[in-house]
């Protein structure tokens, strides 16, 4: 299945918890169509050495809807080159 979210868009959760909540793409996982979000679904663990840590976890990517698609850089082509037909 052809995920259309990439990382770095914008999107917002449609179902449980978090409903309503905007961020954008951190991380997919395209085997088991996960996707991780900034701000959604924030857990915390605790370390000895470096103390509380928190960290975003993955929702399921039915779950999201797209808002903005991320800012691509156009591809730049060489001027003046001929293609080669035989």
């Amino acid at each position: 299945m052809k995920l259309n979210i990439k990382k770095g868009d914008s999107v917002q959760v449609i179902a449980g918890a978090q409903k309503g909540t905007k961020g954008t793409v951190l991380a997919i996982d395209p085997v088991k169509l996960k996707v991780k979000v900034q701000g959604v679904r924030v857990q915390t663990n605790f370390d000895k050495k470096e103390g509380i840590l928190k960290s975003e976890g993955f929702i399921d990517y039915s779950n999201i809807k797209l808002v903005e698609k991320a800012a691509q850089e156009k591809k730049k082509t060489a001027k003046g080159k001929a293609s080669k037909s035989k």
